[in-house]
């Protein structure tokens, strides 16, 4: 079942303030616990970590920037 306009926009906001910074805690906390890894290495592994995060919302974030598709005009 699809989610509405405004599900979507209620459940993006609610997984960009709780669900992001939750998210850097974490990767934070667990990058903490390794070895520093080598410049060359860590780099990239904070971009990936930093784009994985949203690959599992794309459908919520999906059009939420845009107009009301079922608004009133």
């Amino acid at each position: 079942m699809a989610l509405s306009y405004k599900a979507r926009r209620r459940w993006s906001l609610v997984i960009l303030l709780l669900g992001m910074p939750a998210y850097v805690a974490f990767v934070w906390w667990a990058m903490s616990l390794m070895e520093r890894l080598p410049f060359w290495l860590e780099l990239p592994t904070y971009i990936f970590l930093g784009v994985a995060w949203i690959l599992p919302f794309r459908a919520v974030f999906l059009g939420v920037g845009k107009a009301d598709p079922d608004a009133e005009e």
